[in-house]
């Protein structure tokens, strides 16, 4: 989507792509005319919070991988998280990308 013209007093309105989905699973926008509100905040501390947590399920699911006698299901649970850890990482690169200029 990136940045469209505004109609009111030459603003730029800018839509960004928020790290949660909608309760029907579809992307969340957020419409704004500024950065810096509390949704973009909160927006911003999720992102946050979810690339530490991607961190961490990294470091902790390589012991997992690495011993090779790790029972299935730990392989199994390591495998889960860091597939959802990357879907989050993915969506946060795609709202920053959006975000650049020129977007």
């Amino acid at each position: 989507m990136g940045h469209l013209d505004g109609r009111a007093h030459g603003a730029t309105t800018t839509y960004r792509l928020l790290p949660w989905p909608s309760p029907e699973g579809k992307p969340c926008y957020l419409v704004t005319g500024s950065a810096g509100g509390y949704i973009s905040r909160l927006a911003d501390d999720l992102e946050a919070a979810q690339l530490a947590t991607g961190s961490d399920v990294l470091g902790l699911a390589r012991s997992v991988l690495d011993d090779p006698a790790s029972p299935y299901t730990e392989v199994r649970y390591a495998g889960l998280r860091l597939a959802e850890c990357l879907a989050d990482a993915l969506r946060v690169a795609e709202s920053r990308g959006l975000r650049l200029p020129g977007s």
